[in-house]
């Protein structure tokens, strides 16, 4: 889940007034309620308007199946956060939260989002993050449809760079994808959501984990994940990115778990001097898939 301002900015275009970032430091600005208003979420549920004594939760930046982002102000520092909200399950104990804030802690990479602590008691369970300007590239892509060759090559640099820091502490994401990834600023792409990130190997009773439209065939049958599973997933990320779509026609008759290993891979129309990058990290046989260094050294070489 992505912490984002909740008003969308083309990010890479560097003439932008970013009225976002005026927002972002005053998460009250342009609210006419009550900044002590009770914050309510997308499923109705009623949320304390002050978390852990010190967070003011200003508004809802998004929620999916693990919970919900919000816009908050730290009172007794004074700046700006992101808190990340847990859904209460069955059997939960805290566990999911600890360990996302246990995964990004270990990794210091500007291309990396920063968690400042972690909350586990009577209000829920809570991650404090940096709050993030600009926008997800899902929105990017949403609203520009395909980008400039030029921007997804420094898009993926950046992303290659943050890669390299979560690989080199023996991590792997699992869940690369556009919504995933926060346009920030023409010089900073952040990787977010680390909910799912764990040891390379095979997931636990070979769980299958992420987003099945990015994940590497070598994960949905045999539950392996990898240095060469996350590298799969940026290469669907960054053809979506150039392209304008995924790359992959599924068949409409099959259950996506049957029909994404065995999908014909699109060739690329717009992808120019990327064409060579992404067949080599959409390569079926993890065995043979272009290597983070190889791809970073290919995309260094054909910038301008």
């Amino acid at each position: 889940m992505t912490a984002t301002t909740d008003r969308a900015t083309h990010a890479l275009g560097g003439d932008q007034q970013r009225d976002d970032r005026t927002r972002l430091w005053d998460p009250f600005a342009g609210d006419a309620s009550s900044p002590h208003r009770v914050a309510t979420d997308a499923t109705a549920r009623e949320r304390p308007a002050i978390v852990d004594g010190r967070y003011r939760v200003c508004r809802l930046l998004g929620s999916g199946g693990m919970g919900a982002v919000w816009l908050a102000r730290d009172e007794v520092l004074q700046r700006v956060v992101a808190l990340k909200q847990f859904t209460n399950g069955e059997g939960h104990d805290g566990w999911s939260a600890l360990r996302e804030a246990r995964a990004a802690a270990r990794i210091s990479h500007p291309g990396v989002v920063r968690v400042h602590d972690v909350l586990l008691g009577t209000d829920g369970d809570w991650l404090v993050m940096e709050a993030l300007p600009g926008t997800p590239l899902s929105a990017v892509i949403r609203d520009r449809g395909r980008l400039p060759v030029d921007e997804v090559r420094k898009i993926g640099l950046q992303l290659l760079s943050a890669l390299h820091a979560i690989h080199a502490v023996g991590l792997v994401h699992r869940d690369i994808k556009p919504s995933n990834v926060q346009v920030c600023a023409p010089d900073r792409v952040v990787l977010t959501d680390f909910g799912l990130t764990a040891p390379s190997g095979a997931g636990r009773d070979g769980e299958v984990a992420g987003s099945l439209r990015y994940m590497a065939p070598e994960t949905i049958t045999d539950g392996r994940y990898g240095p060469p599973s996350d590298l799969y997933a940026l290469g669907v990320t960054l053809y979506t990115a150039v392209e304008g779509r995924p790359p992959f026609d599924t068949d409409p008759q099959l259950p996506l778990p049957d029909s994404v290993p065995s999908a014909a891979l699109v060739p690329p129309a717009y992808a120019g001097q990327l064409g060579e990058l992404l067949n080599g990290l959409l390569e079926q046989d993890s065995a043979r898939r272009m290597e983070l260094g190889a791809a970073f050294e290919y995309l260094r070489g054909i910038g301008g």
